[in-house]
């Protein structure tokens, strides 16, 4: 594709009226997203998640629970939802092509993400994992057309693809976490696997999801970065935690680091992105 077409993509014609719609329905999305965060959080009168659902989805829950400091990393990407969801009521950004073919399955994220934090108030955690495989896949869209329609601003590269890349790769590890913690409360045996061995095992198959994903992007850092962080959380509560494991804790460190030298590696090779390109 030329530079031109590539530009051609990125900026559209004239608003319509169903742009100021779109605009409107994911501000209040995000709205939305952070009054859901709010109630997860516990500040605003709700049961933190961690204690939500009879604690299914503590740090000490399961093998794949990650530590709760891990948390800490929705307040960057809420941060980078609000900016994204400001930004894009921008009038300059109302008939762009990305907002155009995005916008929706990104509010769709944010609706997703606050019922999935009212699933978990409520109990509910089969929805919750359901809700969370949705979300994922939502977002994994929201990621692939990001890539196939460049965008060219540090506006873009920072509140839409760092953002969208961030999420995604958060999401990929929860995803995983979360329907164990369904099994786990659910009774599932492991079929005569011992916890130690299906947490190894299903540490290796978030950071090979994590791995193609960085393989397949390029190199993009935000994904790579956000899911090494939570498989590094959850090495961190199998070993100070109550449900310690020090084979899984030490597959899930070595993972995240394996992840961010693949991403790295992909990078810096003759396939990988400028250094400015951080989604």
């Amino acid at each position: 594709m030329s530079t031109t077409a590539v530009t051609d993509a990125a900026t559209a014609t004239r608003p319509v009226a169903a742009d100021r719609v779109r605009q409107v329905a994911v501000v209040v999305g995000a709205v939305l997203a952070v009054i859901g965060a709010f109630i997860g959080s516990g500040a605003a009168g709700g049961t933190p998640i961690q204690k939500a659902a009879g604690g299914a989805l503590s740090a000490d829950a399961t093998m794949l629970s990650p530590a709760g400091p891990a948390f800490s990393i929705w307040s960057v990407i809420y941060l980078g939802l609000l900016g994204y969801a400001i930004w894009q009521a921008l009038p300059s950004q109302a008939a762009k092509t990305r907002q155009r073919r995005i916008g929706y399955w990104m509010l769709a994220s944010l609706l997703l993400n606050a019922a999935w934090i009212l699933s978990v108030q409520f109990g509910m955690l089969a929805l919750s994992a359901v809700l969370i495989a949705a979300l994922l896949v939502v977002l994994i869209v929201a990621f692939v057309l990001l890539q196939r329609i460049p965008g060219g601003t540090t506006a873009d590269a920072i509140l839409f693809d760092g953002t969208t890349g961030l999420y995604l790769g958060w999401v990929m590890v929860a995803t995983v976490a979360n329907v164990t913690s369904l099994l786990v409360a659910a009774g599932f045996d492991g079929f005569g696997w011992s916890p130690h061995a299906w947490g190894m095992a299903l540490v290796v198959v978030a950071a090979i999801l994590g791995a193609a994903l960085a393989i397949w992007d390029r190199g993009r850092l935000a994904p790579a970065i956000a899911s090494a962080w939570g498989l590094a959380w959850i090495g961190v509560s199998r070993l100070t935690g109550t449900l310690e494991s020090a084979p899984v804790a030490i597959t899930a460190i070595a993972a995240a680091v394996v992840l961010l030298m693949i991403a790295v590696a992909v990078r810096v090779s003759g396939r990988g992105r400028s250094a400015a390109d951080l989604g």
